[in-house]
């Protein structure tokens, strides 16, 4: 196995997740791919009972969510392009392809190297190795692909950096045509819960993050020229939570009181 760093090794988080929803919480996300690799992740991970209901499926509704606007982009724009930013093991191609589809994923060399040797690239699936935060990856896709519209996803990604980095790549990403970008993020309030509770649970305490949005409204400004479009949601508002303990359930219910994780949804 390649060797990960701090924030690379977070890359299981999602999978343990899927993993557990699928088996426990399928109205939820049901990964079939994910379940094949079960037998192949380290075995530590697979017995580490320190997660909660609610943290294991926090990161499946990442999954989930992503899912439902990559869907939605795909309805609207039959001939669109996907590119995930910080891919890790995600297997959304998987669950969301419609046969046509051209897809990216982006991510370290060292993580792109496990990728492969977990999930071999399929048939209209590209991995690029590289900075998600630079240029390389989306002159790639525009060489490919010059008109295509594209969808960017950047799943669990962008916490772990500074403000200024992830607002330099939407300026960038503003000169390379049709582009919308989906990603998951907190506000401020969440970002200490997330800090103080959630990677601690997930074994990842030492993970430092930066990044969070009070107001969807302000990241606008901050991009500066005002995108087309944007738009944020509560994290869990179309999770289902029939069938869910009581605590996991009152934590998604104070989580999207007060807007502690939501999703954003941007129009470049």
């Amino acid at each position: 196995m390649q060797k990960l760093g701090v924030v690379e090794d977070t890359l299981f988080i999602p999978m343990l997740g899927r993993i557990y929803a699928s088996g426990h919480c399928p109205q939820i996300i049901y990964d079939k791919k994910a379940l094949e690799l079960k037998e192949k992740l380290p075995s530590d991970l697979l017995g580490n009972g320190s997660q909660s209901q609610y943290t294991l499926l926090a990161s499946a509704a990442r999954s989930a969510n992503m899912d439902r606007f990559i869907q939605e982009f795909l309805m609207r724009k039959p001939d669109g392009v996907i590119v995930q930013l910080g891919c890790g093991l995600e297997t959304t191609y998987y669950r969301c392809d419609n046969g046509k589809t051209r897809w990216y994923a982006v991510d370290l060399p060292h993580v792109i190297d496990y990728r492969r040797e977990l999930l071999p690239e399929p048939e209209r699936e590209t991995y690029l190795a590289g900075d998600a935060f630079s240029k390389d990856w989306i002159r790639q896709v525009r060489t490919d692909l010059p008109d295509a519209p594209i969808l960017v996803t950047a799943g669990g990604l962008f916490h772990y950096f500074e403000e200024d980095k992830v607002i330099s790549l939407f300026c960038m990403l503003r000169q390379f045509g049709d582009i919308e970008v989906v990603f998951d993020t907190v506000n401020k309030k969440g970002m200490a819960m997330m800090q103080k509770k959630y990677m601690k649970q997930v074994g990842h305490a030492d993970a430092q993050m930066f990044f969070y949005v009070d107001s969807a409204a302000e990241l606008a400004r901050k991009i500066g020229g005002g995108p087309t479009d944007i738009m944020e949601e509560p994290y869990y508002r179309y999770i289902p939570k029939n069938g869910l303990k009581l605590s996991t359930k009152v934590s998604m219910a104070v989580s999207d009181r007060f807007c502690m994780v939501k999703m954003i949804h941007l129009i470049l």
